[in-house]
Formats: structure tokens, sequence, C-alpha cells
């Protein structure tokens, strides 16, 4: 054993039995095979040795295996005497079951398209030739020596535009020519054109030049190099010798198009996810917007901005990794850990960092439980909150020094965060982001984590369903276990959450905006002329506001705990207008009278005998028709046009007037 273990911790916090042994992986293989004979789910904490565990779990196919690692991330520490509650708490969360992963297949048949502008890009093709269907385009170029033997062909061309992914790759192409077979000392191109197309499977971008994609490293199936850096076009020479066949990639986002908020009758709404796609796998479709998830590259951003859940993350549901967390800060907290501080990281940076920190440094305080996940921005505000409702004192998000994903949408959520557990009590400043690739700097950020508060009363729920439903409940049970609520919470515009003041000596209750509103938090009422409002359903896209024809809505930022826990709100309401024949209620009164003071006595249509016209107004649809033909009246019958006079007309009336002898006075 190279750490200490806290069995009475560990036994609290588990439920099931607990087995110690000194060597799993060797000499006491035998009590492992003994426990998978009994086919109860196993956790093993050890991942070091866990293809050998796995192999001999083969031959009990029916038996539930989950690993955790308790050495790099607790045992390996400083404060490894007081880690029991946090081991305790990262075997139970291990249990906590998470979501198969949902796939889409990329297929690649090794059409490769190499960009250049030199030697560098044929001698790349040369070499690839025998593994790849290759296609050389010259951006550009200089003096080429033609080739002795053609074994691919050579072309001239700049590429205008690109799209697609691995497998399919359509390209724009201009300044298109095809080199003359009689070329001798050097390539000698045709006439180009512009305009030409092209497909390939793969993109071997050697030219130098700016990258065809956004986020072009996370593009399947685009592999790019400085033409001047060898090492680095040897890796993607590698790289594209490997890419042919059959590849399976996470579907990272779920989306369900129904719920989106990006437009209403050609008028935009909300934006959050297609101004934060790093990749540019988000597109506007109509009323919604529409996920490539060939092209989605996993971020999260999305996700983590989406106020409706119409995008969600799938790796794992949301619902999935508060469940995992619900367990974690439970345990820690039943088994006499104090002040947690939870430490998001993903796999390809942050595991190696804290792995590092344990074998060379002073290892993770016995305070931080690390919990991983795919990305780091795809945390919402839903995830960093619930850690403070379960009765957690911080967040740390450990993050990259230079990033490789647009983080502006964790930012935000985590700076919406602070200000709602800061305005319930929970302390200022407690969720952090720290950035950094140095093990021993990592130790000192969460080393100088502020202490939160405790909460008096920390929640028990057990989050389930779609992503926004987890989000109302997290916020209605984190405003019962704050140390010091308050009901309504400022946030700074642009955020998710809100409320719409309402001008009610304009509205008219034309219901523009609920035709408008894509979750229903404005709501009409069909037996009387009303408005009302749902606050825990807006999401602040603004379409309400864009959509008022009397421009009487405007939005407010805020978190109101009272309103997202009460019935829906009258805006405004008012009593029908009722049919002078018939007694039927129609519109509202307010806006007859308006229209009858707009034009009684002020345009020639209800002038006059044309008074009647009013009464015509003052009618449902079903009277106007009666009056129309029982009375032989036409609502639009205008006065009488003067009649069509010609040339000869005018002429003849002014020699009338010649002649006529009082003309002349």
């Amino acid at each position: 054993m190279t750490m200490p273990l806290d069995m009475q911790a560990i036994g609290r916090g588990c439920t099931a039995s607990t087995t110690q042994a000194n060597q799993l992986c060797g000499l006491d293989l035998a009590q492992f095979k003994s426990a998978l004979a009994g086919g109860d789910p196993i956790t093993v904490a050890c991942t070091q040795e866990a293809p050998l565990f796995k192999e001999v779990a083969e031959d009990f196919p029916d038996t539930p295996l989950t690993f955790v690692n308790i050495r790099e991330t607790g045992g390996w520490s400083r404060d490894a005497a007081a880690a029991g509650p946090k081991t305790a708490a990262l075997i139970a969360a291990a249990s906590e079951d998470m979501p198969p992963i949902s796939l889409v297949t990329l297929e690649s048949n090794g059409v490769a398209l190499i960009y250049g502008h030199d030697e560098v890009a044929i001698d790349a093709a040369r070499r690839l030739a025998d593994r790849l269907d290759i296609t050389v385009i010259l951006t550009r170029p200089g003096d080429i020596t033609p080739r002795t033997i053609n074994e691919f062909p050579v072309l001239k061309g700049t590429i205008r535009n690109a799209r697609g992914y691995l497998g399919n790759f359509e390209l724009a192409i201009d300044d298109y020519a095809l080199p003359s077979p009689s070329s001798r000392s050097k390539l000698v191109f045709g006439a180009p054109r512009n305009g030409a197309t092209s497909t390939c499977d793969l993109i071997l971008d050697l030219s130098g030049g700016l990258p065809l994609f956004p986020a072009h490293e996370l593009r399947p199936g685009y592999l790019r190099a400085d033409p001047r850096d060898r090492a680095a076009i040897e890796r993607v020479i590698a790289d594209a010798s490997n890419l042919v066949g059959t590849f399976d990639k996470p579907r990272f986002i779920r989306f369900e198009e129904s719920l989106c908020a990006h437009s209403r009758s050609n008028i935009t709404g909300c934006t959050r996810c297609l101004d934060l796609c790093p990749s540019g796998a988000i597109t506007p479709n109509g009323n919604a917007v529409s996920v490539d998830p060939y092209v989605c590259a996993g971020c999260g951003s999305c996700a983590s901005a989406c106020p409706t859940g119409a995008a969600s993350y799938a790796l794992p549901d949301s619902d999935a990794l508060m469940r995992r967390l619900r367990t974690l800060l439970q345990t820690y907290r039943t088994t006499g850990g104090e002040h947690a501080t939870v430490l998001f990281h993903d796999g390809d940076h942050g595991e190696p960092l804290i792995d590092a920190l344990a074998r060379f440094g002073e290892g993770l305080p016995a305070n931080v439980l690390p919990v991983r996940v795919n990305e780091i921005t795809q945390l919402g505000p839903e995830t960093l909150t619930a850690v403070f409702a379960y009765g957690g004192t911080g967040v740390a998000l450990l993050m990259r020094a230079q990033p490789r994903h647009e983080t502006a949408g964790l930012r935000r959520a985590a700076d919406m965060s602070n200000i709602i557990v800061a305005a319930l009590g929970f302390g200022s400043e407690i969720i952090r982001i720290l950035e950094t690739d140095d093990p021993d700097q990592l130790r000192l950020m969460l080393d100088a984590m502020p202490a939160g508060v405790i909460s008096p009363n920390p929640a028990n729920f057990i989050p389930r369903g779609a992503k926004r439903g987890v989000l109302e409940t997290t916020f209605r049970e984190l405003h019962l276990a704050a140390p010091s609520p308050v009901d309504v919470v400022s946030l700074a515009s642009g955020a998710p959450f809100g409320s719409v003041e309402l001008n009610v000596e304009s509205c008219t209750l034309c219901h523009a905006c609920v035709t408008a509103c894509p979750t229903q938090a404005l709501s009409d009422n069909p037996d009387r002329a009303m408005l009302r409002f749902t606050e825990s359903l807006c999401v602040q896209c603004g379409l309400c506001e864009a959509t008022c024809p009397e421009d009487a809505i405007a939005l407010k930022p805020q978190l109101d705990f009272r309103a997202w826990s009460a019935p829906q709100r009258v805006l405004k309401e008012e009593e029908p207008f009722h049919c002078i024949a018939c007694g039927t209620p129609f519109g509202t009164r307010s806006s007859i009278e308006r229209v009858l003071a707009k034009l009684q006595e002020k345009h020639w249509m209800f002038e006059g005998a044309n008074a009647r016209r009013l009464d015509v107004i003052k009618m449902c649809a079903d009277c106007r028709v009666e009056a129309a033909v029982n009375e032989s009246f036409d609502p639009h019958a205008a006065p009488k046009r003067p009649p069509i006079m010609s040339t000869e007309d005018y002429l003849r009336a002014r020699e009338q007037k010649k002649n006529d002898p009082f003309g002349s006075q």
C-alpha cells in the first residue's frame, strides 16, 4: 500500500460490502474472481490494472464492473490522512449509472485532396499515393518541375469555400486549371476558370495560408500543417494514412427543435448557440437552428447556454451528471467531510495534470472532489449551482492556459452563477475558472479558493427529466437551501432568466407576443381578453419585445424565486366589447373605442351619411356580413368618382368658357 485507507469512512459511505486487498491484481486476484462469480455490481478502486481486471471479467459477462481512481485523486496527497470522506465519496459516485453513448458513423474511402503551393505538397502526395486516392491542388504555384510519371493529378486552383467532414467534403475552387501534358522544364497550366467544385473524403492542407474551417483542429478529416515544419508534416501524413474505413464519433448534442427559441415570423430571437459554436456546426434553419452531429466537436457551449433545453449535452445527460454530483457530495458530507470544493476537469488536460500533481507534487487537497466531464465548457448554471444546493462550498473549473474551445459561454455561466449564489448568502467569487498547465500552480490555486458558507439545509432532490426541468428544480432547491435567501436576484443583460415589463396603456391585447413566444411564457385566455405570464418559462429571447406592434414590452433580466413557484400572473385584462346587434363578445372595449375615435368625423368613409359605417365596426364578423347583405350596404363603398375626361373634353370646356360672356369677369 502506498496510501492510507480510512476503511471506517469508506464503510459508512458505501451501502454495499467492501473488501480490502493488498495486491488485488496479483496475489489477491482470487478475491476479485470470487466477487465476479457472485454476480453483484462491482466497483474496483484501481484504474492502473483495469485492462487485467477487464480481461478476467470476460468470463463473467453478466456482472457489472466499474472502476474508480482513489490514488491520484485522493490518496497520493499531502493531505492523505484526511482523505477518508473524499475516498468514500469517489467510490460511491462511481457506482452511479451513466447512460450509453449515442454514436454517428463517418465513412472514408480514402479519396484525399492535398492542398499546397510547392513541392512539399507533391512530396506528401507521393508518400501517400499507395494508400490513398490522391489529388493535389496547388494555389499560386511557383516553378514546379514536371514528374516523370503522373501517379496522381496535380492541378492549379485556390479553394474559395469548403464545407463538410470526414467522408463528405465539398470544395468551391477558383483559378482552376489543368497542366499541359507537354510541360517540359516546369508545369505550364492552361486557362483558369472560377467556380469549379470538388468532393473528397479528407483534406491535407499544406498551403500555409488561413485554415479552411473555423476551429480547424476539431474538424474530422481536415489535417493541417505548416509547410515549413517537417515534424508537423510527418504527423499529418501518418494521420492521413489511417483515415480510411468507418469511424464512430459520439453524438454530443441532443436537439429538440420544437423547444428552440431562435426565431418566429422571420424575427430573430435567441442566438446564444450560434454565437458560441466554434466549429460552425450550428446553422439557422427556419424558426429553429440545426446542429450537424458530424461536424460538432463536442465543446458543449451550446448546451451550456441554451435557455430552453432544446440543446442538451449527451455525454452524459445533465440529469445523469447531477445524480453523480448528488451522490458525491452527500457521501462526503455523511462521512464527516466539510467545505467540499468540486473540481470539474476534462480527460485530455485535467486528468494528466492531476496525475502529475499526485506523483510529483503535493496532490489534491482533501476537500477537493474531482469530477471528470467530457468538456468543461459543457457545464451550465444548473450544474454549477447544484454544488451549493447539495452542500458544497466551492466550484473550480480547470482549463488549459490556452483553451482549445471558445469559453465565453462558460465564463458567462460562471459569472451569473456567482451572482446568484452570492445573493443567496453562499459567499462571493466561490466559482472560479483555473487556467493552468502547471500541476504545482493548480495546487496553489486550489489552496487559494475562498471558503464558502455551508448550506444549513442541504438539498436531497433527485434530478430527473430534461435539462430545463432539471434547472427549474435546482433553482427552487437552491433557494430553499440558501443560508440567506432573497426573493429576487437582479441579473445582467442577456441572462436567460427574467420577467417582462408591460406598458398596460399601450398594450391592445392583440396577442402578437403570445404567438411569437416559443416557450408559452406569455399566454392568453380563450374565455377572456387577457395576457398572462409565467416567469419560470421565460428565456429572455426577445421575440415578444421585437414582435409587439405597440412597443409595449420590455425585458427585465432577473431570477425571481417567488415567481418561479407562483402560478401564472395576469399582466393585463379587459372587458370584451359586445356586438351591438347580437351581443356576442369580440375584441376589447379599449381597442374598439380607440378605432372609433380615430375614424369618427376624421375619415371620408365615416362622415355625414356614411356615419352608418361606424355601426358595422361595432358588430361581430357574422353581423357585419348580415348587415352588408340584408341592407344592401357596402361597407367599402367610396364616393362617386368624377368622370374621366379626355384632352378633347378639356379643350371643349376651355372653348365654352371663352365664349361665355361672364367668363372674362
